[in-house]
């Protein structure tokens, strides 16, 4: 097999020890890394076909994994009005009317990434923004996208114009004591109410913006991605960017298990485990166990102090748990989004269930994990369950002083334990870092080092939040290498620098066990490699 690939003047950095490797050279074959060596002999290796790169000393890692994000999703809900920047209601009202402005008449105002906070100690309605707003039929995805904002034109040519009753238990079009909308929509099921009405994107566009994002997340060092969702048609836009050799990151797709879901869709979930192409596959469920605590629809074990957040996503929790059982007997590895604890600890009673009762050793994983009580850490490594986090979320919509709008829905003792990765690692278990982007951005510098500063990314001068709750550094290399390859079962393949393993690799000009964590997401990436091919590549390399 010919060498497709030599790296030459490296300093191999393998995440399982924190240490580098005594060679400074890497050949790569048919996707694997082929050798390990010293310059002279990897040199050897290629051929006048073989792709050779001096990296100059740059640091290699195995290639940065996404534990958890929705790039078809991601792609489709960032486009329009980036409103994430916007500090208070007259940021956004300014916002919004200069959009406006350039609207052609009955065209619809897209905008995203609109912080609750920005709301104060008011509700969360489009009251703020009629004026502005006045006829336009507008959509305002909130940051957490379990939520959004429509305008009175919007509700109207939807049709809205009072309660609504879904199968989701958490979703609700948010209506006031007359009974009228207040434009507040919650959970998918409402806001699809909306949505469908606006126009869409062709299916051109929505490629190119899907095959844009991801080539952006290359060159930001990604190589992989656990994807959380496979609506729509994202499987056969994955397939085609795929087999014309334009998916630039790998891929492992779980699709989502809805409450209401019969036995032949749960079927027809099992049997399309695996399906998949070269560089994605379909493998694992998605599950929804509550919503989000800003918006009142996550589940905790009290409500909170605005009484809400206490109920399941499922309106039969025990319904949840019977499909747990199902999917572990046949093997298919689950991955929750549990918010709230008693999200989370029923999530694990689900899996201890299913485990009791038998079947293959399946792995399964929680994700988010916002607030847990101290009895549910030690069960995620006795359960053998991950625990994938998204750490920039406490970073940049919660503040240390726990005045914002999740810390102030919780009250004092819950929000102390917020985003608890130090005391979920310390206790065994495996934590897998990732964005949720569109959630978040998704460079995974900017991942890692919110692990570690646990700071605000727009205003590193803030205290930190929770500063006890920090990884180490290679703690949060290894949350986006060794731990994501575990969480998927690929540890014989992927994660570290090793002959066999996948040729997925990101350089770095500096070294990320040893740059401050504030300076870490603004350290160049210099080279990415999927599959033993660059996806990007640095001018000067």
């Amino acid at each position: 097999m010919r060498t497709s690939l030599v790296l030459l003047s490296a300093r191999l950095l393998d995440p399982a020890s924190g240490s580098f490797l005594s060679g400074t050279a890497l050949a790569a074959a048919g996707g694997r890394i082929t050798a390990i060596g010293d310059d002279r002999e990897i040199r050897a290796l290629a051929d006048p076909s073989t792709t050779v790169i001096d990296l100059k000393g740059a640091v290699v890692t195995p290639g940065l994994v996404d534990g958890h994000l929705h790039p078809v999703t991601g792609a489709e809900l960032t486009h329009g009005l980036d409103l994430s920047g916007c500090a208070d209601l007259d940021d956004v009202r300014r916002a919004l009317a200069r959009e406006a402005a350039g609207l052609a008449p009955g065209a619809w105002l897209h905008g995203w990434g609109l912080d609750p906070n920005v709301f104060a100690d008011g509700p969360v309605s489009t009251a703020p923004f009629d004026v502005v707003l006045e006829g336009v039929p507008a959509l305002l995805l909130l940051f957490d996208a379990h939520s959004m904002l429509a305008s009175r034109r919007a509700l109207e040519l939807a049709g809205v114009d009072g309660p609504r009753s879904f199968d989701q238990a958490s979703a609700e079009v948010v209506c006031d004591e007359a009974g009228r909308p207040t434009g507040l929509l919650l959970e998918d099921a409402a806001c699809e109410l909306v949505e469908r009405t606006a126009p869409q994107p062709t299916r051109a566009e929505r490629r190119d913006r899907l095959a844009a994002a991801l080539r952006a997340m290359a060159a930001s060092g990604l190589t992989g991605g656990h994807a959380m969702d496979a609506n729509g048609d994202s499987l056969e836009l994955y397939a085609e960017l795929d087999a014309a050799g334009e998916l630039p990151v790998r891929l492992r797709v779980a699709p989502w298990c809805q409450p209401g879901i019969d036995a032949d869709a749960l079927q027809a979930l099992i049997e399309q485990q695996g399906t998949g192409g070269a560089l994605w596959r379909t493998e694992g469920v998605k599950l929804f166990m509550d919503g989000t605590i800003d918006n009142g629809t996550a589940w905790l074990e009290r409500p909170d102090c605005h009484g809400e957040s206490t109920h399941a996503f499922w309106p039969d929790p025990a319904e949840y748990t019977r499909v747990i059982g199902r999917l572990h007997r046949a093997g298919v590895p689950t991955a929750t989004h549990a918010i709230g604890d008693a999200a989370v600890r029923h999530a694990l009673d689900s899996v201890e269930k299913a485990q009791a009762e038998g079947g293959r050793e399946v792995r399964h994983r929680i994700e988010h994990i916002e607030t847990v009580p101290d009895d549910t850490l030690r069960r995620f490594a006795a359960l053998g369950v991950a625990a994938s986090m998204q750490p920039t979320h406490c970073c940049d919509f919660t503040r240390a002083d726990h005045t914002d709008n999740w810390s102030r829905r919780l009250g004092e003792e819950r929000a102390s334990r917020a985003w608890r990765c130090r005391d979920l690692w310390d206790s065994g278990a495996t934590v897998v870092l990732g964005s949720d982007w569109p959630i978040a951005p998704y460079p995974p510098l900017g991942v890692m080092a919110g692990a570690r500063h646990r700071r605000p990314g727009r205003d590193l001068t803030r205290p930190p939040h929770g500063p006890q709750q920090a990884l180490t550094a290679l703690e949060a290399l290894q949350g986006m290498t060794v731990n994501a390859a575990w969480a998927a079962g690929e540890t014989r393949e992927a994660g570290r620098l090793a002959v066999g393993h996948r040729a997925d690799l990101t350089a770095f000009a500096a070294d990320p066990l040893s740059t401050a964590a504030t300076e870490l997401p603004d350290v160049p990436v210099l080279l990415t490699v999927l599959d033993g091919g660059p996806t990007h590549r640095a001018p000067s390399m």
